[in-house]
């Protein structure tokens, strides 16, 4: 029973999920800094991969991530 009560609230967690805005993030704590999880729809549209280096530069109040070229 347990199992089953754990997978159901599991399910309804993923279910609230799927609810929200997609383009909505929370800044998180990584060590000694802070970050910003990218859409993996934006990810795989741009070919960006795990490792992969791109630049910050802030722009107004907003910032742009570009890819980093040699």
């Amino acid at each position: 029973m347990y199992t089953l009560k754990y997978t159901l609230k599991c399910i309804h967690k993923n279910m609230r999920r799927k609810l929200k805005n997609n383009k909505i993030r929370k800044i998180y704590s990584h060590g000694n800094s802070l970050g910003v999880t990218i859409p993996r729809e934006i990810l795989d549209e741009l070919k960006w991969r795990k490792g992969q280096k791109v630049v910050v530069k802030k722009r107004g109040k907003g910032i742009l991530i570009s890819d980093w070229k040699k």
